[in-house]
């Protein structure tokens, strides 16, 4: 196998794979796809956990040292746990995460705290009315309970909440307040029009900057806090609280320029940007008598072709529609 670090035209070092390991979720979220669900991949057309672990020892040596799981939701795939103890034994990342709805964890509170340091929560309100009009699906309780017993585990819990108008902004204070006495991260993310029925032109209009402002108009005292070159996320904090908040400009965009992020969906395809309609596929050459080294060769080549941002992935999309896919078949 080839050892090198993958880096694209834009000079960037690509270091950070989301995996998704499914394409299935037992929530129907309205912005992730439509109600009725979208017709999921039958067991042959997705990958299966040696070939996601193959796939993940050619990545590592090509510089790939961060990994995310993602889905779907991750706990709804069959024996999933014993994948994740396997990546976490055979690839050792240095950074090992997954992102999750939450309404599985309590069948797997005994492993998980030994998988991952911090876990990603999608969690859109705090509200068990609005849970159920997001979602479709009464879980709150369960949810906010699973998330209470990740904090007791001593595991840090990073909440994902989609900002969407008229539907939970009324919950961006109260979800600012939760950090006051809860060393919780709680993350605020631009809609965005991935649900596989309508287009850009439907999101919401709270960016960040409505975002922040909402925020600021309730608690005065409030830290900017560092942030990474690579991250998705500008942080801050209100003095005094043990948690802190994030604000992730998903739509405006504005961190693409220094992005060292990859993606490969549930049924082997490489998408070098969220935006994008057009990956590669890698499950042929997975399926095939192809050397290892010319997979990476696959790789490194879509790599290359990397958009420069999300704007340029979005006019790049082929063909006259405007409608994204569910977020679900992507890998969130």
């Amino acid at each position: 196998m080839k050892h090198f670090q993958l880096k694209d035209s834009h000079g960037r070092h690509i270091n950070y794979l989301r995996l998704a390991v499914t394409d299935r979720c037992n929530l129907r979220c309205f912005y992730c796809m439509p109600e009725k669900g979208i017709q999921f991949l039958d067991k042959k057309e997705l990958m299966t956990y040696e070939e996601m672990i193959r796939l993940l020892h050619l990545v590592k040596t090509l510089g790939v040292n961060k990994i995310r799981i993602t889905g779907g939701e991750p706990f709804v795939r069959k024996d999933l746990i014993h994948f994740l103890k396997e990546v976490k034994k055979d690839i050792q990342p240095t950074s090992f995460s997954i992102t999750s709805n939450a309404t599985l964890l309590h069948h797997y509170m005994d492993d998980i705290p030994d998988l991952f340091n911090a876990m990603n929560i999608s969690l859109d309100t705090l509200d068990r009315e609005r849970f159920f009009a997001i979602t479709r699906r009464d879980n709150y309780e369960l949810v906010v309970g699973n998330i209470q017993a990740l904090l007791r585990s001593g595991v840090g819990v990073k909440v994902n909440a989609v900002v969407m108008s008229g539907k939970n902004t009324q919950d961006i204070l109260p979800f600012v307040e939760w950090t006051r006495k809860e060393n919780i991260e709680v993350r605020f993310i631009e809609e965005m029009p991935f649900n596989g029925s309508r287009d850009s032109k439907d999101v919401s209009n709270w960016n960040y900057q409505k975002i922040l402002a909402h925020i600021k108009g309730e608690f005065k005292d409030i830290e900017t806090l560092p942030t990474p070159p690579s991250s998705t996320s500008m942080m801050y904090q209100v003095k005094g609280f043990k948690g802190k908040f994030g604000i992730i400009p998903a739509f405006s965009r504005t961190f693409c320029g220094t992005c060292n992020r990859i993606r490969i969906t549930a049924k082997g395809q490489l998408r070098t940007c969220l935006y994008s309609s057009k990956g590669t596929d890698l499950l042929p050459a997975l399926r095939s008598d192809m050397p290892d080294e010319q997979i990476q060769d696959i790789i490194i080549n879509a790599v290359l072709h990397k958009e420069k941002d999300g704007f340029e992935a979005a006019e790049r999309r082929f063909g006259p529609s405007s409608i994204y896919e569910s977020m679900t078949t992507i890998g969130g």
